[in-house]
């Protein structure tokens, strides 16, 4: 989840929580006193929708599976400003006549007290879940980036591994080349000693010939 969006939460929660013990406080004041905490609640109120419009913008500008997990939040801060301001509403109309105030009071503002309370309950329940899976969705990111960097790594060394081997591939097929090379070389080499040989035993039967003949010529003259 965005730290700046959770920032922008504790915030909400916090000022949520202030205006609506200045709404309960407002409740039993008159006069001059009323209109100062009511003052100060409306003070709250645009503070906490700045604080609204800022979540907004922050999830609009996260990834899609971040996203539907902040503004689900969103929609539920939403509908606790919503009740802070009917709220604020009937303390701001409530008429002069005092019977129909205590009643109210007594009856009415108990009850939106109780349901805020129990609502905000829930929203806080509501948040602890959704933190859960925000959670749960960030460990799967990560493992999943892990994964990748690790797939990363193996492609890497299968790559080095076949430039080792296509390495290795023309280093043996320059030692077939130089092997063949070698082969014919010593062929030839081969062949010349054969001539040689048959040349040098021609030279000596030719010698011997002669050397016969001399002495032949010799001895019968």
């Amino acid at each position: 989840m965005s730290q700046v969006f959770e920032g922008y939460e504790r915030q909400y929660c916090e000022l949520s929580a202030n205006v609506s013990k200045l709404c309960t406080k407002a409740s039993f004041l008159d006069g001059e006193q009323k209109k100062q905490k009511v003052s100060e609640i409306k003070s709250g109120l645009e503070d906490a929708e700045t604080l609204i419009r800022k979540m907004d913008l922050e999830s609009r500008s996260l990834p899609p599976s971040v996203k539907a997990t902040l503004l689900a939040k969103l929609r539920e801060y939403k509908t606790d400003l919503n009740n802070l301001k009917i709220e604020v509403k009937r303390i701001t109309s409530a008429n002069g006549n005092q019977a129909v105030r205590d009643e109210l009071l007594e009856s009415g503002m108990a009850d939106t007290s109780m349901v805020s309370a129990d609502q905000r309950a829930r929203l806080l329940m509501s948040t602890q879940r959704l933190n859960q899976s925000s959670e749960r969705v960030r460990e799967s990111r990560r493992t999943m980036l892990e994964t990748e960097e690790l797939g990363v790594s193996i492609l890497q060394d299968l790559h080095q591994q076949r430039q080792s081997l296509l390495h290795a591939n023309n280093t043996l097929h320059g030692v077939d080349d130089n092997i063949g090379r070698s082969k014919k070389i010593l062929t030839n080499m081969s062949i010349r000693m054969n001539r040689n040989k048959w040349i040098i035993g021609s030279i000596i039967a030719v010698l011997i010939v002669v050397i016969i003949l001399i002495l032949y010529f010799k001895l019968t003259h």
